[in-house]
């Protein structure tokens, strides 16, 4: 699936925690735009609904500006195979998408992502998962807090995700390396981002990307090293790969784009 070169990059790294607070830190959400190589300074927002209205502003500038816009995402865009099917009658991971958007409750200091991963394992696999990782001091019916006992009616790994090394899987929902949450919160964003554009943004590898704005998923931490001194690493990953992929000749990235999985997705950057 090849596009036409895109004239701004932008990249976020993700979070599905709560407020993080005014002052900037790790594990938090980052954003960082470049055009042809230079990098604006990377911005640090403390909950989602501030990073969702800036997306928002962002897409209406380039969009007024005539500038196609890349969009990147540091979080898995669909499940293994057979999840969209069970849970929405179609293998369609943008009815995921969807479905997601209609039921996920979120605020700057709450949202519910443990309880509908404990409502997904008791309607899917007997409350013994697919998702594990209770991060709250309650306990959720049917989410294990941790893998004792698991059972996975699903692939527990997407076909990009074994031949990424260190990848990590949409299953886990709490402790080190977890991204089920940031699937969770981040999705019902972008759909909420096609609702608001339309036909003016086409999500990868999903759909043609004709459209001026594109969605795609990253995993900056595949290809990059630890960060220099005195950076934040996720400041730092997201300012590094919107710079990498501004000067990336366009044949190359049009090669990266030419994946097809319309299924399970894609990282950008692993070889097909």
């Amino acid at each position: 699936m090849t596009a036409p070169g895109f004239d701004t990059f932008a990249m976020v790294d993700w979070s599905g925690g709560n407020d993080t607070g005014p002052r900037p830190r790790a594990d938090a959400l980052w954003a960082a735009v470049a055009r042809g190589g230079a990098v604006e300074d990377p911005l640090y927002f403390r909950n989602r609904p501030l990073v969702e209205d800036w997306l928002a502003a962002l897409i209406d500038g380039e969009l007024s500006a005539g500038r196609r816009l890349c969009l990147g995402f540091d979080f898995p865009f669909a499940y293994p195979a057979g999840f969209a099917r069970a849970v929405t009658g179609r293998d369609d991971p943008l009815a995921v998408w969807d479905w997601f958007a209609d039921r996920v409750e979120d605020a700057a200091k709450a949202n519910n992502r443990f309880d509908i991963a404990g409502d997904l394992n008791l309607a899917l696999g007997q409350g013994r998962g697919p998702f594990w990782g209770n991060g709250l001091k309650r306990d959720i019916k049917g989410l294990p807090r941790t893998k004792a006992g698991y059972v996975n009616p699903f692939p527990d790994r997407r076909a990009v995700e074994h031949l990424a090394k260190g990848s990590f899987t949409c299953w886990q929902m709490a402790g080190a390396g977890s991204v089920g949450g940031q699937v969770m919160t981040g999705l019902p964003v972008l759909l909420r981002l096609r609702r608001r554009f339309g036909v003016r943004i086409a999500a990868w590898p999903f759909e043609p990307l004709t459209a001026p704005v594109a969605l795609v998923e990253i995993w900056p931490s595949l290809t990059l090293g630890p960060a220099p001194d005195g950076w934040i690493k996720d400041a730092w990953q997201v300012s590094e790969v919107a710079r990498g992929l501004s000067v990336l000749p366009p044949g190359d990235l049009a090669r990266a784009l030419s994946v097809a999985a319309p299924v399970e997705g894609w990282i950008l950057g692993v070889p097909g």
